[in-house]
This record gives structure tokens, C-alpha cells and sequence, in this order.
């Protein structure tokens, strides 16, 4: 039986695999994101309604979510793939830069688990994107460490709260992976080339397969999995191959 799922941020690299995931899966979707020209294409694509919403604005976020529940009868997941990438170190980085990483991730989540716990009325599955680098220190990464890190922490911390709802609440968090977000790296051969050195499997992830991970989360079959981060980073996070 097809179910209804949230994505929000379905404009990027790992949002739309997710999408696409889902819709070649017969599951109904409402897709939700700040580029209208992406979102138009993929709704067209998916068969997918839209919204335009702005990740930092946590109104629009709830509202988006209480439109698809009331569009498509209920809400069974939603998934959370709002992010960006800030790679600056802590004395180079301004208040607006902080706080705008700080609210893309982590209020946006924040967010979206407020709206699920009034619309899931016979539960779901609420998957939120972290990232390796709020498992393992890493140079110039301390705003968007914080702001995945306190994404981890909001999961574990409304996995327990909503348990009796029979809401589950998961994590999904990615090493480096190639989606327009990140092609500033993947694309610099110098730059690359220390960052895969990094990944014990060597190669950068796609999102074809963060999505996968994301898609486990929310099928109904997970029925006993909750409050888990899933590291899918090639090892990142976890793994070294030398000495």
C-alpha cells in the first residue's frame, strides 16, 4: 500500500533521489523547497504537490506540512533534507552565518517535528539529515557541526517523546556526497583529492544512496526502529585504513 510523505528541501541533490525513490515506489508525495523552477520539474516528474517554503521560516515549514496532511488525507513521513554547507573556522564566522546555518538544519527540524506531532495521528516515521561531520572533529566545520550535532540530539531527544504516538524518529547522516551543495569541493581536484583520502572506502557517496538510507527509515517495515543515526559516509566517521 502506497503511503503519503513530506519532503522538504526536495530541490537538492539528495531530496530529489529521495523523490524519485519514493514515487517509482507508488507512494504519493508532497514536495516542499525555495526553488520553484526545481520544485515544478520534479513535482512534474513525481506527480508530487509543492509548496514553496524558506527553511529558516519555521511558519512556512508547519504550514506546508498541515497543507499536505489536509491535501492528501494524513502524513505518514516526512523527511527533512533542508542543509547547507558553511566551511569556516569559529573566528571567521559571523553571528549571520552561524544563526543562518543554526536555523536551515536544526530549526527547520525543530519544526518539522512540531507539525508531525499534530497531524500524525496514527504515527509515521520523521527522518532527519545530519551529517559525518557532527561524529568526527573536523577542520573549519564548527557552525555546521553544531548545527547537525543538535539535529542528532532533537531526534533522540522527540524519538522519546513521541514514542507512545507511535511517531519514530531517525537519522541519516552522510559523508561527503556529490550534489550541487557540495560541488565546490568534489569539483576542485586538489581540494578532492584530501577529502577522499578521508573516506575509507574511497570515493565520494552519491545521493542515490543517502536516499536509500532515508527511504528505510520511513517504510512502515522499520516499525521497531527509533531514535538511530545511520552513518552513511564510507567509513568517514568511523573507519581508518592507515596507522
Amino acid at each position: 500500500m502506497g503511503q503519503n510523505y513530506v519532503i522538504l528541501g526536495a530541490y537538492g541533490g539528495i531530496g530529489s533521489a529521495l523523490a524519485r525513490r519514493l514515487a517509482r515506489a507508488g507512494h504519493r508525495l508532497f514536495v516542499a523547497g525555495r526553488n520553484e523552477e526545481r520544485l515544478k520539474a520534479l513535482a512534474a516528474e513525481t506527480g508530487a504537490a509543492y509548496a514553496l517554503v524558506e527553511a529558516t521560516e519555521s511558519a512556512q515549514v508547519e504550514a506546508a506540512i498541515a497543507r499536505a496532511a489536509e491535501e492528501m488525507g494524513r502524513v505518514d513521513g516526512i523527511a527533512n533534507c533542508f542543509g547547507s554547507l558553511l566551511l569556516k573556522p569559529a573566528h571567521l564566522t559571523s553571528d549571520e552565518e552561524l544563526e543562518a546555518t543554526l536555523a536551515v538544519s536544526l530549526k527547520s527540524s525543530f519544526a518539522a517535528i512540531r507539525a508531525a506531532a499534530r497531524t500524525m495521528k496514527e504515527g509515521g516515521s520523521i527522518v532527519l539529515l545530519s551529517s559525518a561531520a557532527a561524529r568526527l572533529g573536523m577542520a573549519s566545520h564548527e557552525a555546521i557541526a553544531a548545527a547537525k550535532a543538535g539535529v542528532q540530539g532533537l531526534a533522540l531527544a522527540a524519538a522519546a517523546t513521541y514514542a507512545n504516538r507511535k511517531i519514530r524518529i531517525n537519522c541519516v547522516a552522510p559523508g561527503l556526497t556529490r550534489t550541487p551543495l557540495t560541488e565546490r569541493i568534489t569539483g576542485n581536484e586538489t581540494v578532492a583529492k584530501g577529502s577522499l583520502a578521508m573516506h575509507a572506502l574511497g570515493r565520494f557517496g552519491e545521493p542515490e544512496e543517502a536516499a536509500s538510507a532515508i527511504a528505510w527509515f520511513l517504510d512502515p517495515e522499520q516499525s521497531w526502529v527509533t531514535g538511530q543515526v545511520l552513518g552513511v559516509d564510507g567509513g568517514l566517521a568511523t573507519v581508518r585504513t592507515r596507522g
